[in-house]
């Protein structure tokens, strides 16, 4: 996560607007207020924070009111890991959108940590974001409701489960693609299929499985759920699972992956029990990440335009900074299954 510039005070380390808050017995939000010179503050409790602010080195008299900024500034981009090719594609659709705009991007990772989406925002509250972009499985009612005070316009990407009404938020068409990564499967010739999804309390997970569950019905496949696991889209426990389907007595002849990572994990196992890509098991993978086509066999997989949904977000967040409410606030891009060389009719 990006972090804040400490200095300042005696103690060594400059506090948090949280802490200064506390310390002036005011909300987070009145602390922000003053610090960004906005006027629904009182006199004496201005007086007050603005005393503590200068004193930990916050130095709020010389920012500008943010009533009063030009064209531009910053828009905060939030996710939860930043150390893989489907976070670059992320960022990279939203700062398109957002350097077009003469905006900036401030990226922060929370890691999946509360103490890190804490720190997240009391940052937020002490520099000039205009709005967000928030790639995190959940927004806590308590986060939600701080975004509100501090008045910043934000948008959801592929959130954890379907958002309440009215909040801006942009996914992707999956049980579409675990459909037709499943169909395209079964019309090769597989009738034992395994899935390898992602957290099971994700909407993106269910509904990749559902996908796989209904092109199954659809083909008059039973469905085994000896054959389903999940996992958590990266290839450390795809790896796990795979290997634990591939030695099963009567083993799949095919493996939908929830992700390209998971596929990737999914080849090593493969590769050290002896079987081989696609003679012995095909693999599907999901995203189309860019090394999808540079591994060995090429990965067939679900194309899910990545930048495109960020961009979507990006573009939500600016007509909300303009005044406007989205066109809709909820979108869904649309998935395209690619094949390439990791599938194959299962040999007889």
């Amino acid at each position: 996560m990006t972090s804040t510039v400490r200095a300042g005070s005696g103690s060594g380390r400059r506090r948090t607007l949280a802490e200064i808050a506390e310390k002036a017995g005011v909300s987070v939000s009145t602390a922000s207020k003053v610090l960004h010179d906005r006027s629904d503050v009182s006199a004496e409790t201005r007086a007050k924070v603005q005393r503590l602010l200068e004193q930990h080195g916050y130095l709020a008299k010389h920012r500008p009111a943010a009533t009063a900024a030009p064209p531009g500034g910053l828009i905060d981009f939030v996710i939860n890991e930043l150390d893989s090719p489907w976070a670059v594609e992320l960022i990279r659709g939203a700062e398109d959108v957002l350097h077009d705009a003469n905006m900036g991007l401030v990226v922060s990772a929370t890691h999946g940590r509360t103490r890190r989406a804490r720190q997240w925002l009391d940052s937020l509250a002490t520099r000039s974001t205009r709005g967000a972009i928030l790639v995190v499985p959940e927004l806590t009612p308590v986060q939600h409701e701080e975004l509100g005070r501090l008045g910043i316009p934000y948008a959801l990407v592929a959130p954890i489960d379907e958002p309440a009404p009215g909040t801006p938020w942009v996914g992707a068409t999956n049980w579409p693609g675990g459909l037709a990564a499943t169909r395209h499967l079964i019309e090769l010739g597989h009738r034992r299929i395994a899935i390898i999804s992602g957290p099971e309390r994700r909407l993106t997970s269910r509904a990749r499985v559902d996908g796989y569950r209904s092109a199954l019905a659809e083909a008059g496949l039973p469905f085994d759920p000896a054959l389903v696991r999940y996992g958590d889209f990266t290839h450390g426990l795809a790896h796990q699972h795979a290997l634990e389907l591939l030695a099963l007595p009567d083993r799949p002849t095919a493996i939908f992956a929830g992700s390209d990572h998971q596929a990737l994990g999914t080849y090593r196992a493969a590769a050290e029990l002896g079987l081989r890509i696609p003679a012995d098991v095909s693999v599907v993978g999901f995203d189309d990440l860019p090394f999808a086509d540079w591994v060995t066999p090429r990965l067939t997989t679900v194309r899910t335009p990545l930048a495109d949904m960020t961009a979507l977000a990006a573009r939500m967040v600016l007509r909300l900074l303009a005044g406007e409410q989205p066109e809709t606030t909820r979108v869904e891009v649309a998935t395209e299954l690619v094949v390439r060389e990791s599938s194959a009719p299962p040999i007889a």
